[in-house]
């Protein structure tokens, strides 16, 4: 394999190039300069010359698409530029593989979300892949936009193509703009000695985690064993209340915490529980999940501290 990784200074990325290069495989970092260094040739979803120059000097067998818009509140703001990246900037990529010679086209794991699958009634989880996507964000449509986008040109152009749908990932490294990693950060600043109040939102919603380590494990194997033109839930199969993230993440602290419901920080709209069904992926790959939720937070807890400077607890 000789994997041409788009995002790859983004959080999933870097954990997808150590995943790849830990397996004795070629990656090529791509990304783009205003997310900072950490890749190997620059990468602009805007710029569909400049992608199919990357594309074609890669000499890649297989192309992770994982370059996007990836935090919600930011695409809900400007849901215009969004599409731009999510949806058409998959699309110059994808015209970017059309066109070099058969033989030379990589395979495509589009990165997608299961935001794409929005609010179902309770009867119907575990979510599968078959459930009706009903995305209830710019970002989520996005998403759905460059699965279609991905899958249908496979279909009408003969090159190698699948989706994933990852559920809620963590791990270490992960931007603390997202619940799991912010939580810790938070915590991590008390430990070193900042006021001991946490401010939360809902903790009664249930979220599908699974550790990032797992999650580009299943992406690899995908690309070796998945089934072109094929859609998989990327997912640990089990829900978990976000009050038990935060008491694990406490506890691996093991400093005073006072916990205060914030209303401002409260979404209305939040589905009371979300999560999917990975029996697709496994009987596709044979992949299982290696690391337990209390192990990933205690790592993530573990880079919080160390970048708050703070001792081994």
């Amino acid at each position: 394999m000789r994997a041409l990784v788009t995002g790859a200074n983004g959080f999933v990325g870097r954990h997808l190039l150590a995943e790849v290069r830990s397996r004795g495989f070629e990656a090529i970092a791509a990304g783009h300069s205003a997310h900072g260094g950490g890749y190997d040739v620059a990468f602009d979803l805007h710029d569909a010359a400049g992608m199919a120059r990357v594309v074609e000097e890669s000499r890649a067998t297989v192309v992770f698409h994982l370059a996007a818009q990836a935090f919600v509140p930011t695409a809900t703001a400007d849901p215009l530029e969004t599409y731009e990246i999510n949806a058409l900037g998959t699309a110059r990529l994808v015209e970017a593989i059309r066109r070099l010679p058969a033989a030379s086209q990589p395979k495509l794991l589009y990165v997608s979300s299961a935001e794409v699958y929005g609010a179902h009634d309770p009867s119907e989880l575990p979510l599968r892949e078959s459930a009706q996507p009903l995305p209830a964000t710019p970002y989520a449509a996005s998403k759905l936009a460059g699965e279609a986008i991905a899958l249908a040109s496979s279909r009408t152009y003969g090159f190698w193509s699948l989706a994933t749908r990852a559920f809620n990932h963590i791990g270490p490294g992960q931007s603390t703009r997202f619940a799991v990693a912010g939580f810790a950060a938070r915590i991590a600043a008390i430990a070193a000695g900042g006021p001991p109040l946490l401010p939360v939102g809902n903790l009664e919603t249930m979220r599908d985690f699974l550790d990032v380590r797992d999650v580009v494990r299943a992406y690899v194997e995908l690309a070796l064993h998945g089934q072109s033109g094929e859609i998989y839930n990327v997912c640990s199969g089990t829900p978990t209340r976000m009050s038990e993230v935060l008491r694990q993440l406490v506890m691996a602290a093991r400093v005073p915490v006072e916990i205060r419901e914030d209303p401002s920080l409260m979404r209305p709209a939040d589905v009371p529980v979300v999560y999917g069904d990975n029996a697709k992926l496994k009987a596709a790959t044979g992949w299982e999940p290696t690391f337990s939720l209390a192990r990933s937070l205690r790592d993530v807890y573990a880079a919080a501290r160390a970048a708050e400077g703070v001792s081994p607890a």
